[in-house]
């Protein structure tokens, strides 16, 4: 591919910092759930100081890096700042350390070797998505873990639209103020996210997948946890006495509506997914996640999950349900501020790409920021094949990306 401005910037980031392991971990209480986070906070807290941007901040006790760009308003100009934030933490689903990032030039569309030892392969024929990135240079891995695109390529775009904007103040801009926050992948939301010190009323997380995607509307998402109490005793006396707890969480779950379930569902319907399930005779724990777009859906699927557990514990005993609820549809807040969605979508066209969207069958930090007093809408960060072991990043999509956040500042620069 032709080598852009920005082309060797996006790629050497990348793949510095997909290097770095920085997997989070579900269900941890500690804070980022995983301590591999902070080297990467580390990094671009050093990073951000050299590069000059201004207030860099790092929150060690949450593991939260901030920056500033400056404005180079004329003087006596409003200066009405505008903020991205982008998540550290790469999932927990597939191995993420030891990353060995590689990149393939000029893709041709045929199937791509990720690991010839491992005979590892990469069938264009299962990935109708490289069709698009023909002639492009792809970030991949060997096989063998994910690449970390999610969120890293987001990170990429970012640094380098800083640095940019710092290495040009002739370029009239507003104030730009930049969040980099752990744990999004476990539900960490951005909760320790400071509004005061990030500094921004209008804001932008960068998650996703292809490019010139956005979000404005997420599901509604509730955690449930079913803990089951049963009384063991020997197989050879049991009969009367026994209450076997892995025959109860075995209920639980055959008792959710069967075809409401990710694998089976899409577009607006909404789903029950158990995540997990760890059980013996005694004791047995189920964890799962409830999603539905509609906020009266919501809250029928979890009078559902309540009115199992309740019937079970009728029938058996000890069967307890915690309902935590984690995010909100966004869409309920930036209906509100329907300028942040069409600076965006003008910025993506302006850029040379189409605007997509349609709602997201997930979530993202914007949701619960939105609802703390933030609005944030999503852009996402390009990468494709997210959470598993053949996930890559154009390195065209990240120069591109850095575009729109260029164009998206200067259409805010523009209103000020």
């Amino acid at each position: 591919m032709k080598k852009d401005l920005f082309y060797e910037q996006t790629r050497e980031r990348l793949i510095r910092y997909a290097k770095i392991g920085t997997q989070s971990k579900a269900f941890s209480a500690d804070v980022p759930t995983t301590p591999c986070q902070r080297d990467l906070a580390e990094e671009l807290y050093r990073e951000l100081k050299r590069i000059g941007a201004s207030d860099v901040f790092y929150d060690e006790e949450h593991c939260v890096v901030y920056a500033k760009v400056p404005s180079t308003l004329p003087e006596g100009a409003e200066d009405d700042a505008v903020g991205f934030v982008a998540h550290v933490d790469t999932s927990p689903d597939v191995p993420g350390s030891g990353v060995r990032p590689w990149v393939l030039e000029n893709y041709d569309g045929g199937d791509i070797v990720l690991n010839e030892e491992l005979r590892i392969v990469m069938r264009a024929a299962d990935f109708d998505n490289l069709s698009r990135y023909v002639g492009d240079d792809l970030v991949l891995t060997d096989g063998t873990t994910l690449l970390g695109g999610d969120d890293k390529a987001a990170i990429s775009s970012l640094v380098t639209f800083a640095e940019y904007l710092i290495n040009h103040p002739e370029i009239p801009h507003c104030t730009v103020c930049l969040a980099f926050t752990p744990d999004e992948e476990v539900g960490g939301l951005a909760r320790d996210l400071d509004l005061e010190r990030f500094g921004a009323k209008n804001a932008y997380t960068l998650d996703g997948d292809h490019l010139g995607y956005y979000i404005d509307e997420t599901f509604n998402a509730s955690e449930a946890v079913i803990k089951v109490t049963g009384f063991s005793v020997h197989p050879a006396t049991a009969k009367g006495i026994m209450i076997n707890a892995a025959d109860i969480a075995a209920e639980f779950i055959s008792s959710l509506p069967k075809e409401e379930r990710p694998q089976y569902t899409e577009g607006r319907e909404g789903f029950y997914h158990v995540v997990s399930c760890v059980s013996d005779c005694s004791e047995a724990r189920i964890e799962l996640i409830i999603r539905d777009f509609d906020g009266d859906g919501i809250k029928r699927r979890e009078e559902v999950v309540r009115g199992i557990a309740d019937g079970l514990a009728e029938k058996y005993g000890m069967v307890e349900c915690e309902i935590i609820h984690q995010y909100r549809n966004m869409g309920e807040v930036i209906a509100t501020v329907p300028h942040l969605t069409e600076n965006l979508k003008r910025a993506i066209s302006e850029c040379g790409i189409e605007p997509v969207s349609e709602p997201f069958r997930g979530g993202t930090d914007g949701a619960a920021l939105s609802f703390r007093g933030l609005p944030c809408p999503n852009l996402s960060a390009g990468y494709e094949n997210a959470h598993g072991t053949f996930e890559y990043v154009p390195i065209g999509s990240m120069v591109k990306n850095v575009g729109i956040l260029l164009k998206l500042t200067d259409i805010f620069s523009e209103q000020e």
